[in-house]
């Protein structure tokens, strides 16, 4: 125990640079949805990454946006309380991006909170020609000194075990904050919502995601089947036939993309159950987002 060693580390970066693969990759574990649609993570999901005597607690964030609504307020809120009190940060930006106003704003909290950070290129597979990096890193390293700079591909998880062998550098002594075997502090009610509402993001198209929430309503194991009642909240009553579709053939899909990832999950049979319900304007509605799991604190600060 005297040589255990750990460090909370929040991810941060603007929205659809892949933070969330990242920290899937970093724990081995599919704790945070994925999409390429930007603004997928709405809330701080906290990811446990147990290696030898170094254990990495990292902190995943929504990207760093400007809010249109009380959800994107929320969540700019949200990356603010996951970078108070860490022992360092992990910036996530695209590969040949050039610098942006959100990274320099999270740099800048950087410099005021003398907060080791590690700088991470990701999407490196995306780029035929490679030399634009060498001007990111260049751009970079003139506005903060990054502890390590490692391009990667999240995806293709290229470069990842030089990436976790960087952050774990980060670790400091005085023994570890979980359990060896915490993967996560989200309730497996919650991690069963967010897996259903990623496949809204990936099966339907334009803004109708984006206004869809995941709640579950029971969940139950019984004799090695797990029953699952998820409903799904969207803000307008077109919306909810867009996410039924034709004799309910797109809830059929999501259900059965779900499932899948479920059954994986948790290791056992799952009989999911979904409804579809409407809540006007959610997302405007301190209120409502306080209903559907948000937290009170975070909306009222």
């Amino acid at each position: 125990m005297d040589n255990q060693k750990s460090a909370y580390i929040a991810i941060v970066g603007k929205p659809n640079v892949g933070k969330s693969t990242i920290l899937n990759h970093l724990i081995g574990e599919k704790i945070a949805i994925v999409s390429k649609k930007p603004q997928t993570t709405r809330t701080r999901i906290m990811g446990v990454c147990t290696m030898g005597e170094n254990q990495l607690v990292f902190l995943d964030t929504p990207g760093l946006l400007k809010p249109k609504n009380s959800l994107g307020d929320y969540m700019v809120r949200s990356v603010a309380a996951a970078m108070e009190g860490v022992d360092a940060c992990l910036l996530v930006v695209q590969a040949g991006a050039p610098v942006s106003k959100a990274d320099e704003d999270l740099i800048a909290r950087f410099q005021k909170g003398k907060i080791p950070a590690v700088l991470a290129i990701n999407k490196v597979d995306m780029l035929s020609d490679k030399s634009p990096i060498m001007e990111q890193i260049a751009a970079y390293s003139k506005l903060y000194a990054f502890r390590a700079v490692v391009p990667v591909s999240a995806r293709l998880g290229d470069g990842m075990e030089a990436l976790r062998e960087e952050l774990e550098r980060l670790a400091l002594p005085g023994g570890w904050l979980f359990d060896e075997d915490t993967l996560t502090d989200q309730p497996e009610r919650v991690l069963a919502a967010e897996l259903v509402r990623e496949k809204v993001l990936r099966l339907l198209d334009q803004e109708i995601p984006h206004g869809v929430a995941a709640v579950t309503e029971s969940m139950r194991e019984k004799e090695g089947l797990l029953e699952l009642h998820v409903t799904l909240y969207c803000e307008k009553a077109n919306h909810k036939g867009i996410l039924i579709g034709k004799k309910g053939s797109m809830l059929r899909k999501i259900g059965t993309a779900a499932r899948a990832d479920l059954e994986r999950f948790f290791g056992c049979q799952v009989n999911l159950q979904l409804w579809v319900k409407v809540k006007e304007d959610w997302r405007q509605r301190p209120e409502t987002l306080q209903s559907l799991g948000f937290s009170q604190s975070d909306l009222l600060s």
